[in-house]
């Protein structure tokens, strides 16, 4: 079995906008290439919202060299880029966007959520791209619930949504620039499933909801994350009190520098640099 080699706290919540209250689980500053090629996760919620009639989240801002990951929970998140991708995600949704080489972007609560309120969660994770495709063109991959893979998992134990990777024989619903797996796993309380990624992976298990017993021993909480070797054989996780929520993010490291200012991430500061000066003159384009 892989063995556990980490397990981290996420730091008390800080605001993103007025439409976010995250806790950021991992960055790469913190974690930096144990986690590759994984940049960031947040996760926002849960949260109660009063109905509001003005649009809550973050307006326009840029990214370059990463894609975003935002998947929706509860509650329902509204998106539009410079790409002229975008459009209105809720529960079980999750929007990819790539960057790439430049785009300008705006996320508040769908109109629809707001006007209405209730209850808000979803995650934001954000995924490196090699050196060669930090300039690939930005693009907007929608994928809504009914389009992503649902693996029944053995026993009865729960289920896991692909929602990139491959899973047995399941195939992930987004496209990607290098080899990652990102499963949205539901275990049923007292459950356990035996989770099998490549050698090659770094790994990591995100507990949403919930706790988990991992390969017998050590306990996960949630809104705690739980880092292993990289070696081959499988985890073993296991509800413990209740049903757990889990996201496992697993994919092969990017062995290339990190340069990050803010919303870019770049492999050298002459990049980043560059990126700065093509931004104010507006090459990123606007919403």
């Amino acid at each position: 079995m892989k063995r556990v080699i980490g397990i981290y706290s996420a730091p008390r919540q800080h605001w993103v906008g007025d439409g976010f209250p995250v806790r950021s689980l991992f960055s790469y500053q913190t974690h930096g290439r144990a986690l590759s090629p994984f940049l960031l996760l947040d996760r926002a919620g849960p949260a109660h919202f009063e109905p509001a009639d003005h649009a809550r989240g973050v307006g326009e801002h840029p990214h370059r060299g990463f894609e975003t990951v935002t998947i929706v929970y509860e509650g329902g998140v509204a998106h539009r880029d410079s790409s002229g991708g975008g459009g209105a995600i809720g529960p079980g949704d999750v929007q990819w966007m790539t960057a790439g080489a430049g785009i300008v972007h705006e996320e508040f609560h769908a109109e629809s959520f707001g006007k209405r309120g209730g209850e808000f969660e979803m995650a934001q994770l954000w995924v490196n791209l090699p050196a060669k495709d930090k300039k690939t063109p930005a693009r907007y991959q929608h994928l809504a619930k009914d389009n992503i893979t649902v693996v029944p998992l053995a026993d009865d134990a729960g289920h896991a949504r692909i929602i990139a990777g491959r899973f047995g024989s399941a195939d992930g619903a987004a496209e990607t620039f290098t080899e990652l797996n990102v499963w949205d796993i539901v275990l049923n309380s007292g459950a356990g499933a035996d989770l099998d990624v490549p050698a090659s992976h770094n790994l990591m298990l995100v507990v949403l909801r919930g706790e988990v017993r991992i390969n017998g021993g050590q306990s996960v909480q949630a809104s705690q994350m739980a880092t292993f070797e990289r070696e081959s054989g499988s985890v073993k996780v296991e509800a413990v009190g209740g049903e757990a929520k889990i996201l496992l993010l697993s994919g092969v490291p990017i062995d290339e520098p990190v340069v990050g200012y803010g919303p870019f991430v770049m492999n050298t500061e002459a990049e980043i640099a560059e990126v700065m000066n093509e931004f104010r003159s507006g090459k990123f384009g606007a919403v």
